[in-house]
């Protein structure tokens, strides 16, 4: 028997709600977790001393590139404040559309995902490299190149509205989580070569974008990557526990259509309160039927649209 794939379809206006209401408790949980200023920049440098110590410094290195090349430099901001709020929303929506059935699982991923993000903001407010002192040697692109873009120079939000955002929430990188996502997205369920590359440079090339303006470390991108990793672990519990929940409050309504499959009654098929599933044929009354279905492999569908109170088998068909 096959699947109903209208009825397994999510509404659009429900996930619409959804993913608002997720994003309005990520941002305002971003803004009521700024963290103190100095513990902040004692984090910030903890990292950049840990990816001295490991050989991992790639920020300086980036970051001289893109400030002396505005050929790089300007580019890498426009991709920093625009494709982190257009690709991941786009690659829902195609989702969405082109595989559904795939859908509430990639979407669930992602938003357990952001939450933890969020969980990573509040237990280690970060400052970015490009907000510690210039004797540390990074400069700001954004603010660099601000006479070319809608951000200003206190993040890469539109001008005016740097002191709405949360310029401590750097750990772990959510442009290099979301991005990934996008990256596993396009790559498990494109079918197309350029699809496939595409989820494959995605990532790649946000990464290097966050370190190059010196918006995030390289250990912020490896935290980015192991939370949509955990992320991943957990959605199909989360996704188990979830349809548990539905169907213990889930409502009965009317009467319904039971299947039986070589005898047993298919799971998730349910009946009003007082009425039960009829008893199968007996040869009597199948034995005419019983002939012309036996090579017949095929479930019954059983219409349980019978009386409670007649004892008569419902009529298979």
């Amino acid at each position: 028997m096959q699947e109903t794939a209208a009825h397994d379809r999510p509404r659009w206006w429900t996930e619409l709600l959804l993913i608002v209401v997720v994003y309005a408790a990520y941002t305002g949980g971003r803004l009521l977790v700024r963290g103190d200023e100095s513990t902040a920049v004692d984090h910030g440098l903890a990292i950049l001393r840990a990816e001295k110590l490991l050989h991992l410094n790639a920020e300086h290195p980036l970051n001289r590139l893109f400030t002396e090349h505005a050929w790089l430099g300007i580019p890498a901001d426009f991709a920093y404040a625009s494709l982190h709020y257009l690709v991941t929303p786009a690659v829902l929506v195609w989702l969405f559309r082109r595989r559904p059935v795939r859908y509430r699982a990639a979407r669930t991923w992602l938003m357990l995902s952001t939450l933890l993000g969020l969980a990573g903001f509040t237990l280690m407010p970060t400052c970015p490299p490009r907000l510690l002192d210039a004797g540390h040697g990074f400069i700001d692109t954004m603010g660099q190149y601000s006479a070319y873009g809608w951000w200003g120079e206190e993040a890469s939000a539109p001008r005016g509205l740097g002191g709405m955002t949360n310029q401590f929430a750097a750990m772990p990188s959510l442009h290099v989580g979301w991005a990934l996502w996008c990256g596993v997205m396009l790559w498990r369920h494109g079918r197309t070569p350029l699809l496939k590359s595409l989820g494959v440079a995605y990532p790649l090339i946000t990464t290097f974008v966050v370190m190059g303006t010196a918006n995030h470390y390289f250990l912020d991108a490896v935290a980015g990557a192991a939370v949509m990793t955990v992320g991943a672990l957990l959605t199909r519990p989360f996704m188990v526990l979830a349809g548990r929940v539905r169907g213990r409050f889930a409502p009965v309504n009317g009467r319904t259509k039971s299947v039986v499959v070589g005898g047993v009654v298919s799971a998730g098929c349910e009946t009003s309160a007082g009425e039960r599933f009829p008893g199968q044929r007996t040869r009597t009354n199948a034995s005419a039927s019983d002939s012309t279905d036996a090579g017949n492999g095929a479930a019954a569908v059983i219409d349980a649209d019978a009386d409670a109170g007649d004892g008569s088998p419902a009529a298979a068909r």
